[in-house]
C-alpha cells in the first residue's frame, strides 16, 4: 500500500475527504451547527502546523510513526467530535437535515470498515502489537452500529432499527467487557511477574487452577490495588476468581449507569414526524371507495350503524378506486406521494387525545371513536397513519421538542374539566404558540363544559378572543353546513387565531359521538359530515405545521 507522509495513501484520502466534507457543509450547505463544520478547518490546519513543527522530530525520535500519530490522532479528535456532536443532536431530536446526516453517518461507517480491512495489513507490515488491531476493530464498532441504526430509522424500518440498536448495545457491552478482562489480567500478571522474578518457577508455567485458588507471589504487605490479586479484600484463597468477578461486576454497573445516564439526559423525549410527500391542502369528495378486509374473511362498511370492534389498522386493507388513486393527493408541498413537504419517510399521522384530571376525558374512547376517525382519514387521504390512537396528559406535551411536536391534539368531555394546574396551562400555551400545535376541542355533552373550556382558553391565551369560524374556512372545506350531533354548546364553531393561524378549534355538538361505533344513531348525512370535519381539521393542522417547518429551514439557511 502506497504511503504519503508515512501514512497509507488510502487513509490520507479518506481523512482529507472527511475534513473537506465538513468544510463544504460549514461554508455552502449550513444545515448543521456551525461548530461541527469548523472541525474540518481545524483538522486540516492543525495537522499541517504539527507536521511542520518540532513535535514531528520528537515523535520520530521514538519508535512511533510521526505521520500516523499526527494525522490519525488529529483526525480521530476532530472527526470524532463532529460525529459525537451530530449523534447527540440526532439522538435528542434536534431539527437537522436528515439527508445530510445520512451522508455523514454512511461516510463514518465506510471509513470504519476501510480502516478495519486495511489495519490488519498495516499491523503485520509494521509489526505493531496484535492488540492494536483489536483496538481499531473495537472503535470501528460504534460508527458502524450508529450508521445502521440511523439508516434503518431513516428508511422507516422500525423492527430493523430496534434489532440494530439492541444488537449493537450487546456487542458494545461484550467488547468492552473483553477489554476489561484483558486489561485486568495483563496488569495482574505484570504485578505477579515482578514479585516472582527471583524464583526458579516461571509465572507462565503456573497452571490455571493453581493461579485461581491462590496467589503464586504473595507480598509481605497486602496492597489496595484492585489490579493486584493479592489485595487484602480478595481474601486468602481463590483471589484470581474474586478479582475476575469484581472486574466483571464493576464493569457491568458502570456500563448500566452510563446507559441510564444517556437515556435520562433526553428527558424521556418523544418525537412526532409528518409523513413525507406533498399535495393540496383540501380533502376531495366522492373519489375514494373504502373497504375493510379483515384477515381476508369479512368486509365491514365503516359507515354502518352496526356496532363492531375494529381491528388494528395494519390488518385492514384500504383500497382506492383505480381511476383516482394517482390523482387524489391531499397534503402540502411538492413532495412525491400524498403527505407533507416537511415530513419524513418514517413519519405517520397520529391521533392524540388529551387526558385531564376531571370529567370523562375518555368519552367514546371505548367505542373506538378516535380509531374510526383515524381509519377514515387514512382511507380518504392515503397518508401513512399510526396503527392506533394515543392518549397523553397535558404535561406530557412538553416531552415533544420544537419541530417534532404533534400538529394536533384532541380534547373532549361532558362533565367537568376539573382542576387544570397553572403548570399545565403554561405547557398548553407553549404547545399552541412556540411548538405550532393546534387543539381540537369537542363538547361531549353539557353547557358547563362549554363555559369551562372558554374559561380555560382565556387563561391559556390571554388577549386572544374566540371568533366564529365561517363555513368558507379551510377546516369547513366542502361542508354546506356544520354537522351537529347534539347542540350542547350551541350551533356555532369557534376558533382562536394567533398570527393568522387557528391554534384552537371548538366544536359545540359532540362530533366524537358520530365517529364512535353506531354513530350515536344519527343519519348518514350527519356522521359522514362529522368524519369529513374531523379530517379537515387534521389536514389543516398538519399542513400548517408543514409550512412552519419549511419556513424554519429556510430561515436557518439565511
Amino acid at each position: 500500500m502506497g504511503q504519503w507522509r508515512q501514512i497509507p495513501v488510502l487513509w490520507a484520502l479518506f481523512m482529507g475527504f472527511c475534513w473537506v466534507g465538513l468544510i463544504v457543509e460549514a461554508v455552502l450547505i449550513r444545515d448543521w451547527p456551525f461548530w461541527v463544520g469548523v472541525m474540518g478547518f481545524f483538522g486540516i490546519i492543525l495537522t499541517e502546523v504539527l507536521w511542520r513543527s518540532k513535535l514531528r522530530n520528537k515523535i520520530s525520535g521514538t519508535d512511533l510513526n510521526s505521520g500516523l500519530v499526527i494525522y490519525l490522532g488529529v483526525f480521530l479528535v476532530t472527526f470524532g467530535i463532529a460525529w459525537v456532536g451530530l449523534w447527540i443532536q440526532w439522538a435528542f431530536a434536534s431539527d437537522l437535515n436528515e439527508q445530510g446526516l445520512l451522508i455523514f453517518f454512511s461516510t463514518s461507517s465506510t471509513v470504519a470498515l476501510v480502516v478495519c480491512f486495511t489495519f490488519r495489513v498495516e499491523q503485520q507490515q509494521r509489526d505493531w502489537p496484535v492488540w492494536t488491531y483489536w483496538l481499531a476493530l473495537t472503535i470501528s464498532i460504534y460508527p458502524i452500529w450508529q450508521g445502521l441504526v440511523f439508516g434503518a430509522n431513516y428508511l422507516g424500518w422500525v423492527k430493523v432499527r430496534i434489532a440494530c440498536a439492541q444488537g449493537g448495545m450487546c456487542l458494545a457491552f461484550i467488547s468492552g467487557l473483553l477489554w476489561v478482562v484483558w486489561g485486568v489480567e495483563r496488569r495482574s500478571r505484570k504485578l505477579q511477574r515482578q514479585r516472582y522474578a527471583g524464583k526458579q518457577k516461571m509465572l507462565g508455567q503456573v497452571g490455571p487452577l493453581e493461579a485461581m485458588n491462590q496467589s503464586v507471589a504473595i507480598p509481605a504487605i497486602k496492597p489496595w490495588d484492585p489490579f493486584d490479586q493479592d489485595a487484602w479484600y480478595y481474601g486468602k484463597s481463590r483471589q484470581k476468581l474474586k478479582q475476575s468477578f469484581n472486574a466483571i461486576f464493576s464493569y457491568t454497573i458502570i456500563f448500566v449507569c452510563m446507559v441510564m445516564l444517556i437515556l435520562s439526559l433526553s428527558g424521556c423525549r418523544e418525537v412526532y414526524e409528518l409523513p413525507a410527500g406533498g399535495g393540496e391542502e383540501m380533502l376531495k369528495q366522492k373519489i375514494v371507495k373504502i373497504k375493510k378486509v379483515i384477515q381476508k374473511k369479512y368486509v365491514i362498511n365503516p359507515y354502518s350503524a352496526i356496532l363492531f370492534n375494529p381491528p388494528p389498522i395494519e390488518k385492514i386493507k384500504l383500497q382506492l378506486l383505480e381511476l383516482t388513486k394517482h390523482v387524489y393527493k391531499p397534503g402540502h408541498g411538492e413532495g412525491k406521494g400524498a403527505g407533507f413537504a416537511g415530513g419524513t419517510k418514517r413519519g405517520k399521522v397520529r391521533f392524540i387525545r388529551l387526558k385531564y384530571a376531571g370529567g370523562d376525558w375518555d368519552q367514546d374512547l371505548d367505542l373506538h371513536s378516535d380509531l374510526n376517525m383515524l381509519l377514515w382519514y387514512s382511507a380518504n387521504t392515503g397518508h401513512e397513519t399510526a396503527p392506533k390512537p394515543e392518549v397523553r396528559t397535558i404535561n406530557q406535551l412538553k416531552n415533544f421538542p420544537i419541530g417534532k411536536s404533534p400538529p394536533l391534539v384532541y380534547m373532549t368531555g361532558q362533565k367537568s374539566l376539573g382542576s387544570i394546574s397553572s403548570k399545565d396551562k403554561e405547557v398548553l400555551r407553549e404547545y399552541l404558540t412556540d411548538k405550532h400545535g393546534m387543539l381540537f376541542a369537542d363538547n361531549g355533552g353539557s353547557s358547563n363544559w362549554h363555559s369551562q373550556f372558554f374559561s380555560l382558553m382565556r387563561q391559556v391565551l390571554p388577549g386572544v378572543e374566540p371568533i366564529k369560524v365561517p363555513l368558507d374556512h379551510p377546516v369547513h372545506n366542502g361542508m354546506p353546513f356544520l354537522p351537529i350531533v347534539a347542540p350542547h354548546g350551541g350551533r356555532v364553531a369557534y376558533g382562536w387565531v394567533v398570527e393568522s393561524r387557528m391554534v384552537a378549534y371548538y366544536h359545540p355538538g359532540d362530533i366524537g359521538d358520530a365517529w364512535a361505533d353506531g354513530h350515536a344513531g344519527v343519519p348518514g348525512q350527519i356522521y359522514e359530515a362529522c368524519y369529513r370535519l374531523g379530517g379537515n381539521v387534521i389536514l389543516y393542522a398538519h399542513a400548517e405545521y408543514s409550512k412552519w417547518l419549511q419556513s424554519r429551514k429556510k430561515e436557518d439557511k439565511k
